[in-house]
């Protein structure tokens, strides 16, 4: 399936400055899923919190859906290609995230594994969605890969963090890279309200598996989980979720993708008010050539 006009439709009424801010708002919102992350795991394990969140966040769409009246996948193949995209970008890729975090790997670690995304995703793109990536963009993506490794270098040494934990957050990496080259591939014209009701509630019994199978699934409802729940049930599952799928629409994968070189830099700014870690001068360089990075990336021809 490839994009449609209708799916393009649905952001064309936007303003223009509305259209030229999403990038830098998704940006903003996705950093602060391993924030919300770190502040939530250490009062639920990570099967039960995100058990938790696909549940809320389902019940949620499935309601504004039905109330609009949004147009549901019109066969089984459909279906079935919403299901996979769900459980690949929000089964595999934040039950790794949120279960390295629980084994000790640190925000600003997790991000910048994920971070390699990019890379993995222009050579899928080039060979999946026959998309061109110039010579100027594979200079942005390595350029890009270099200023997340000097963002969060210092982190690397910390000694934090297991094994198992960091292979989970390499899982994390394959599961939003191969989902956002699926999503684009087979579900760019599925609504986003019907589409994300049914990736959420995919993946919400998968997550009470693992919870029943490897996890107390006891809860300290503190206000801080309260409120981590909250954030990320509402501003990241459903407002960062949705911007991540309308630039996946409107813009190329490998393009999309670059956004998540912004990642690590914004991650270890909100890191460093809200924890106290702090940055060096070689961090503040990776993030200038991070910049530049996503400017090459996205100016490319």
């Amino acid at each position: 399936m490839i994009d449609t006009p209708l799916s393009t439709r649905r952001t064309d009424h936007l303003p223009p400055w509305a259209i030229t801010a999403m990038p830098g708002v998704f940006v903003v919102l996705w950093s602060t899923g391993f924030i919300g992350a770190k502040f939530g795991v250490p009062y639920a394990g990570p099967a039960t919190f995100l058990t938790l969140r696909m549940t809320i966040v389902a019940a949620i769409l499935g309601a504004v859906a039905l109330a609009t009246r949004a147009p549901w996948p019109r066969s089984a193949a459909e279906l079935v290609h919403v299901m996979v995209a769900g459980l690949l970008l929000q089964g595999f890729y934040l039950g790794g995230v949120f279960a390295a975090i629980s084994q000790g790997v640190e925000a600003g670690v997790s991000a910048l594994i994920v971070g390699i995304q990019p890379l993995l995703t222009a050579a899928l793109a080039g060979a999946f969605l026959r998309e061109r990536v110039t010579p100027q963009q594979w200079l942005g993506l390595i350029l890009g890969l270099i200023g997340v490794a000097l963002v969060v270098a210092n982190k690397i040494g910390g000694g934090t963090g297991t094994p198992l934990g960091y292979g989970l957050a390499v899982l994390a990496l394959f599961g939003i890279t191969i989902g956002t080259v699926y999503q684009k591939r087979f579900c760019a014209a599925i609504d986003l309200r019907s589409g994300n009701a049914i990736q959420f509630a995919v993946c919400a019994p998968v997550f009470l598996g693992f919870a029943a199978a490897f996890e107390t699934m006891q809860i300290a409802w503190t206000p801080r989980f309260v409120f981590a729940l909250a954030w990320l049930c509402l501003v990241l599952s459903i407002g960062a979720i949705s911007l991540l799928y309308l630039l996946i629409r409107r813009g190329a994968a490998a393009r999309v993708a670059s956004l998540f070189y912004l990642v690590p830099p914004c991650t270890a700014v909100m890191a460093y008010f809200l924890f106290g870690e702090t940055l060096d001068l070689a961090a503040f360089a990776g993030m200038a050539l991070v910049v530049i990075a996503v400017a090459l990336v996205n100016t490319g021809r």
